[in-house]
């Protein structure tokens, strides 16, 4: 998923976590102080048990780590050698898929009752609302937040692993890999006997055509497998969180493209056959420009802070 548009979207706010970390810190003081006076008070033997009472308190609470900052901090590990084409080893894999699994609405700070949910005004196209949590030149870090019917028309992820966390809601993903054995960039015809040429296209395959509802399981992409480009409707309201390393970057050849898709049997191009209980399972996929219609904007993240 991920938007190379949405790349300077900056999002972020004050976290409970550092409200909370806070109000401890200023408790915390509290008790000092009056143990520090009632030390200066107190006899020799009443200050000894005091100051002793005292280093117990004084000593550091246990830090807690929220899920969110689990997450970056493991995508720092999994992704330190991150490049176009570069894929993390298989337990870094299965390491960031634990995590991202027991992540729920809460630990971003989403609830479905937020307004990017709401459904869409008759007649206007669903406003798909991006929520930036992390960027670098290694990975990102986001959450798609769709309301009933918002599309995110279908894309690929020129190099990149993706890995991407249902938090809530049901969607269908229709997602498709290269046929890689077929000539690429081919001219097909839309009627062969009259030789009228549709403008190149190139043949893939259906890997995922499905409702996913939540709770359900990390879902993962790679650079030439796994379902490489997809597209992702919401049947209800649901938020999809997205981790991409390394992310979309122009200068290193990692742009965004959108596709159409065509049945195969609605083109024909010279030397390409396929078993005919296959044909349903192929399709023909064009560049498009951006969708005009899309509408992604950038909202402000109010989850837990990450500390990098």
């Amino acid at each position: 998923m991920g938007r190379a548009t949405l790349a300077d979207i900056k999002g972020k706010d004050f976290s409970e976590l550092a409200k909370e970390t806070k109000t401890i810190t200023e408790d915390t003081n509290k008790v000092s102080d009056t143990n520090k006076s009632r030390n200066t008070t107190s006899s020799n033997s009443r200050g000894k048990k005091n100051r002793q009472r005292h280093r117990k308190m004084a000593m550091p609470a246990a830090v807690v780590v929220t899920p969110v900052q689990r997450l970056f901090d493991t995508c720092k590990g999994v992704f330190a050698f991150a490049r176009t084409g570069i894929v993390p080893t298989p337990d870094k894999i299965e390491q960031l898929r634990a995590v991202l699994d027991e992540i729920q609405p809460a630990d971003v700070g989403l609830t479905p009752q937020m307004p990017f949910f709401s459904p869409p005004v008759a007649g206007q196209v669903p406003k798909i609302t991006y929520l930036h949590i992390h960027e670098c030149e290694k990975f990102s870090i986001g959450i798609f937040c769709l309301p009933p019917s918002g599309v995110l028309p279908l894309h690929n992820h020129p190099g990149m692993t993706v890995f991407s966390k249902l938090l809530f809601g049901t969607m269908h993903i229709k997602s498709y890999d290269w046929v890689v054995d077929v000539p690429s960039n081919a001219s097909a015809a839309v009627d062969p006997s009259q030789s009228v040429q549709h403008p190149e296209v190139r043949l893939a395959k259906v890997k995922v055509d499905s409702d996913f509802t939540s709770p359900c399981n990390t879902s993962i992409l790679y650079p030439a497998d796994g379902g490489n480009m997809h597209c992702f409707t919401a049947v209800t309201a649901c938020a999809v969180l997205d981790v991409l390393g390394p992310p979309y970057s122009d200068p290193e050849g990692r742009h965004c493209t959108y596709y159409f898709d065509y049945p195969f049997t609605e083109f024909s191009v010279d030397g390409v056959t396929v078993p005919e209980e296959e044909k349903d399972k192929h399709a023909w996929l064009q560049e498009r420009d951006k969708p005009e219609d899309l509408a992604v904007v950038g909202a402000l993240y109010t989850g837990p802070e990450i500390v990098e």
